[in-house]
């Protein structure tokens, strides 16, 4: 249906005789598909986890000024026990 005679004597396709030449996909052609579709990829996956990171940063947060907290209430009975036992 497609090809008549797919080979020239000489051993080349001679495209003249398909209805529809085959579509050829250059190294360039792929090269820039892949980057695309890893541009996509990346924009996806960071949408994605950006939320996520978000929360963690806010949990963080909290634990940090806890921390803080605890820290500072540690110093604060650890000067006023130090002061009793050195007098």
């Amino acid at each position: 249906m497609g090809i008549e005679s797919c080979t020239c004597p000489c051993g080349e396709v001679n495209l003249q005789k398909y209805k529809h030449p085959p579509s050829v996909v250059t190294d360039e052609t792929a090269r820039w598909s892949a980057l695309l579709i890893g541009l996509l990829y990346g924009k996806q996956r960071y949408d994605y986890l950006k939320p996520i990171a978000a929360e963690e940063r806010r949990i963080e947060e909290e634990e940090k000024k806890l921390r803080e907290e605890r820290e500072r209430i540690y110093k604060q009975l650890s000067e006023a026990n130090s002061d009793t036992i050195l007098k």
